[in-house]
């Protein structure tokens, strides 16, 4: 799926967050809130020891799918209004400060709670993926079962799959056996005049 060593810090994080429930197969990474935990200690979020509760997993994916609708409207498809309201809702209700501590700005959590930390840090990712002109190179795939995330890397940001050997390969076949298929139709049956 492409050269991982392209794809910017700030860029992976988010992208992997979506890609945390894979809708072609219906497979959920964040089951359950010690999931979620160990999702976001894994990449240095949050602490090993973080709680979090079935609120914070509903608001987990709330964001991840809302994300999902952003980086959908990124790919030329119309995002579903409802996700980004509820990833509106979501964000608000974790709300973050800015510093510019260490010679740079950053967002930081303006509350210390586990799921505030780790949100933070998907919206400083998201504000980092602006600042360096990449937020619209992250998108979902074109093919509509899939919509797996990921970084368009291409020089004119034309990709539209996550893998052309998978999806873009499959989307082409449906469409060049459609258009075979359709050369093969016999005209429409006429009623002989009687």
């Amino acid at each position: 799926m492409g050269d991982e060593r392209q794809v910017p810090a700030a860029v992976r994080l988010v992208r992997d967050f979506v890609n945390t429930y894979e809708p072609q197969v219906d497979e959920e990474s964040l089951a359950t809130p010690d999931a979620l935990r160990d999702w976001f200690v894994e990449r240095a979020v949050l602490p090993a020891g973080a709680r979090l509760g079935p609120a914070d997993l509903a608001a987990a994916r709330a964001v991840r799918e809302g994300l999902r609708a952003v980086l959908l409207g990124h790919a030329g498809h119309p995002a579903d209004p409802g996700a980004v309201r509820r990833l509106d809702e979501a964000l608000a209700a974790a709300p973050v400060r800015m510093t510019f501590a260490d010679g740079g700005s950053r967002l930081l959590p303006a509350r210390p709670g586990p799921l505030d930390v780790a949100l933070a840090a998907l919206v400083d990712a998201i504000r980092q993926c602006a600042q360096d002109q990449v937020w619209t190179r992250l998108k979902v795939c074109d093919r509509d079962t899939c919509r797996w995330a990921y970084y368009d890397a291409s020089r004119n940001q034309a990709r539209r799959w996550c893998s052309m050997a998978g999806c873009g390969n499959y989307v082409k076949m449906r469409r060049a056996y459609a258009v075979r298929r359709g050369r093969r139709s016999p005209a429409p049956d006429t009623a002989p005049d009687r």
